[in-house]
């Protein structure tokens, strides 16, 4: 089994020492972050990301860390994980090229920004995501019969659990105090399956567009448009999971009109058209 690797981080630093050099680097595999409690910060590409006590952050391959960046004045507690991409996906020739494909490997792919995502547990979760690294960790030292089989195990709950956190991004909004964002966002989930504007969430949420476009963008990353076709692609990867129905009927379900258009999409986000991802998925 491709090896897994988990390290709790203390002292005031978010490094995961033995992960990762300390210069700014890129990697090969898949880094999860969790922060229990303090604070920090950590620089991905050109962009610092500010951690606190209940954050997840996810790194995708290839991302760019600097681990200067790393150092946070409120002695943070957490834990990493790194596992390669075969990992999840084993049983798929060129598993590094196929991972993006992979449903729960989604939050690795289209982050905020990138191949770099920081998503938020809710309080009540907390205790429940310690115990699932401190599983894992348990697995990994004490390798007891069958730990191959219980690390896979315990590493595809979690990332079922972070993937869970990803799809409600409203909700984490909404526990963030962000009122605006999380009513933006229940108008792209009541539309998204019509065609829908910027200029069409901007007046239900009462501002004009250029307003919306400085908002969601200084507080996400992203424009309004790439949130629209996040939640399409959301949409279009479920129904492809889990009914038999044509590519241009999910496309018309999840509001692209034209079939070639939501496969050139489709494609763009996933690195392969809607049948391709149907049958690796499938397959896996």
């Amino acid at each position: 089994m491709p090896q897994v690797g988990v390290r709790r981080l203390g002292g005031g630093v978010l490094h995961p020492d033995g992960f990762v050099p300390r210069h700014p680097h890129a990697h090969d595999f898949l880094v999860l972050l969790y922060v229990e409690r303090g604070g920090g910060s950590m620089r991905v590409d050109d962009r610092e990301w500010s951690l606190g006590t209940g954050d997840v952050f996810v790194v995708a391959p290839g991302e760019v860390v600097t681990p200067d960046g790393m150092v946070g004045s409120a002695e943070p507690e957490a834990w990493a994980v790194a596992f390669p991409p075969d990992v999840i996906e084993p049983s798929l020739p060129g598993a590094f090229l196929s991972w993006r494909a992979h449903p729960l490997l989604f939050p690795f792919v289209r982050g905020v920004a990138g191949g770099a995502q920081r998503l938020h547990v809710p309080p009540g979760d907390r205790a429940g995501f310690s115990e699932r690294f401190a599983a894992l960790d348990r697995e990994l030292h004490e390798r007891r019969d069958g730990y191959n089989e219980a690390v896979q195990a315990h590493l595809t709950l979690l990332l079922v659990a972070v993937s869970r956190l990803a799809s409600d991004v409203a909700g984490d909004l909404t526990l963030r105090d962000e009122p605006m964002l999380a009513a933006v966002f229940d108008v792209i989930e009541a539309s998204y399956h019509r065609p829908i504007s910027l200029k069409d969430v901007a007046s239900a949420v009462g501002l004009t567009p250029g307003h919306l476009t400085t908002i969601v963008g200084r507080k996400t990353g992203r424009t309004v448009q790439q949130w629209i076709t996040e939640r399409r692609m959301t949409e279009a990867r479920r129904l492809l999971a889990e009914t038999d129905a044509t590519v241009e009927a999910i496309g018309a379900k999840v509001g692209y009109r034209d079939s070639s258009y939501f496969i050139k999409r489709f494609r763009r986000s996933h690195g392969s058209a809607p049948q391709e991802w149907r049958r690796a998925g499938r397959r896996g």
